[in-house]
């Protein structure tokens, strides 16, 4: 008798959850269906941050590195690697930046995903050995770090615009131009505030030492000497050796330099060396220079990250 009864009762269930099951499945269909924008791809947080200020609404623009990471040493997940052959445009630095994501990015352009490489495109400069501290093993090298120049992330801003409405179908390209036009104003309100800002500092201290060679952009638009890094390379990825340290405590107490800047998100403990090397004289101070940080936590954004790096190597170059 309790069998004949447990029989109903168990049909009844089965109706109740399969009826579960397709109205959370049409539940998803209309979630989804209301996800399905045209998707840009951006390898980088500093790109992707611009090409979210141009894009706006017109498309999903999905980052893949995280805030605080280093572009040389991220890599990708499985699902990451998918989202850029699933993608209307890759958005990359390239230059040999994200030295362990090309490869991924390859192998979406070859499977027909049109991709864009922003660095490459902003008239680069190449590494230079000998008296301005350039990496040896780089020498001739292109400098993927053209961020730090903003009237070449101008130009780069630009071009993806164009990148934006020759290859995301369905985005309304007056907005998207609208978008791009309102940030080209907001970049070069950020030169003409960093070249006041850089104006106090006098011409004997317009020197930069970092923990590795990432200003030379910042260097040549706003007429600093680099005289050399503590990672003597253009690549967070390389290590100083004894005698790189040797060559350049001795360059820098030739300049008078006593300021170290060293990245945000790398740790300090090489310029603490140089520190020591140096007698314990030398300020470290720590810049955002290759990732943006979480929002509301410094250098949320590129035009934040720009202004508070300006602030900070302004007081760190005219401090007593």
């Amino acid at each position: 008798m309790s069998a004949r009864m447990g029989a109903p009762r168990t049909r009844a269930l089965l109706v109740s959850l399969v009826g579960l099951f397709v109205i959370a499945g049409a539940a998803t269909g209309c979630a989804g269906a209301g996800d399905e924008r045209p998707r840009v791809v951006v390898t980088t947080n500093i790109l992707g941050d611009i090409t979210r200020e141009i894009v706006g609404d017109e498309a999903e623009v999905s980052v893949l590195m995280k805030p605080n990471a280093d572009p040389h040493s991220f890599g990708l997940s499985a699902v990451q690697a998918a989202e850029l052959e699933n993608a209307d445009l890759v958005v990359y630095n390239g230059l040999g930046l994200e030295e362990n994501v090309l490869r991924h990015v390859e192998a979406a352009r070859e499977s027909g995903v049109a991709t864009f490489a922003a660095g490459e495109a902003a008239d680069p400069l190449t590494f230079h050995a000998g008296q301005d501290g350039g990496p040896e093993e780089d020498a001739g090298k292109p400098d993927p770090h053209f961020w730090t120049d903003p009237d070449r992330v101008r130009e780069a801003a630009g071009l993806i615009a164009d990148q934006v409405t020759e290859h995301v179908e369905g985005v309304d390209e007056k907005k998207v131009r609208a978008n791009a036009e309102r940030y080209d104003g907001q970049l070069a309100d950020l030169t003409g505030w960093m070249e006041k800002s850089f104006a106090a500092i006098p011409e004997d201290r317009r020197a930069l030492v970092t923990n590795h060679h990432v200003f030379g952009y910042l260097a040549d638009r706003f007429g600093f000497r680099v005289i050399g890094a503590v990672i003597p390379s253009g690549t967070t990825l390389a290590s100083p050796s004894s005698s790189d340290l040797r060559s350049l405590t001795q360059a820098m107490e030739k300049a008078k330099v006593r300021t170290v800047f060293a990245d945000s998100s790398q740790p300090t403990r090489l310029a603490d060396v140089l520190r020591r090397e140096m007698g314990g004289d030398v300020n470290v101070v720590p810049l955002h220079s290759e990732s943006l940080t979480e929002k509301g936590k410094g250098a949320g954004t590129y035009l934040e990250m720009m202004r508070a790096n300006t602030s900070a190597m302004a007081e760190g170059l005219t401090g007593d």
